[in-house]
């Protein structure tokens, strides 16, 4: 194949994803560190770094949640003033804000080229051509989801949106979805800004995720944000997710692709 029109991916830990093409790598969500979230944090997941440091040309954030946006990490893993693709600041007071605050200062602190992009908007970076595409937050702060082409592909991030009326509209500007990331975990959350607690689920679920990727006529979903952080009473997970999104896809068109966090794989057009 043609080294200008491979691609390869690897999925990262939680709802990171690293995309390599023509030499050149992006990054999805990238986190190395949740220690901001360490009550809900399991130890035991497995963070990968991005595979070349000072090298990636390109960063985008779905939102600004420390499980999504880790300035620490990127400021290590990007080249000199790559830019960082971000979704609009929160607004209102401290508590409208608390989930995104410490984010929005670190990436002061480190220095990062950022660039808020609204919805519906383009950038190209090398190989890369970037869309931006509405997402709607469990907690209410500003998110987007990317769609990226390059070498042929084009490829589909959701950060942790909820289930929404907006992906007919996604799929007649962007589709068909040759690869689609999707959140499946769902959790009910019992955080102390957040109350009184909802019962509602803060991410689509399983059989969600199934409908959203049909719609987008996805070839492969992969499964991400799931198993990191099954932490009850404080964020409770939906059970077998993994199972249930498999289940739901067994009568719609797009397969499963379940990727360990450090897995690179590639999708041949």
């Amino acid at each position: 194949m043609d080294n200008k029109k491979r691609v390869r991916i690897r999925r990262l830990g939680w709802a990171g994803v690293e995309i390599e093409c023509a030499g050149e790598t992006l990054l999805i969500d990238y986190v190395l560190d949740i220690s901001p979230l360490a009550v809900i944090h399991n130890p035991e997941e497995h963070f990968p770094a991005s595979s070349q440091p000072s090298a990636a040309s390109v960063a985008l954030l779905t939102h600004l949640h420390s499980d999504h946006a880790d300035a620490k990490a990127l400021s290590v893993a990007l080249r000199k003033d790559a830019p960082v693709f971000r979704p609009t600041a929160a607004r209102g007071n401290d508590a409208d804000m608390v989930l995104t605050t410490h984010t929005e200062m670190e990436l002061k602190k480190y220095g990062l080229k950022t660039e808020i992009i609204g919805e519906w908007e383009e950038r190209k970076i090398g190989p890369f051509r970037i869309f931006s595409a509405p997402a709607v937050d469990g907690f209410g702060d500003p998110q987007l989801s990317w769609i990226i082409e390059c070498g042929g592909l084009r490829i589909f991030h959701a950060g942790d949106t909820l289930y929404h009326g907006l992906w007919w509209k996604i799929f007649h500007r962007f589709g068909p979805i040759n690869i689609a990331f999707l959140p499946i975990n769902a959790p009910v959350v019992d955080f102390p800004p957040l109350r009184p607690m909802s019962s509602i689920e803060a991410v689509m679920n399983p059989e969600q995720a199934a409908v959203a990727a049909n719609i987008l006529r996805a070839d492969f979903v992969v499964p991400m944000h799931y198993g990191t952080m099954h932490q009850p009473p404080v964020y409770v997970e939906t059970p077998n997710a993994v199972e249930r999104l498999g289940i739901s896809l067994t009568n719609l068109d797009p397969g499963i692709m379940i990727k360990e966090p450090g897995d690179w794989f590639e999708l041949l057009k």
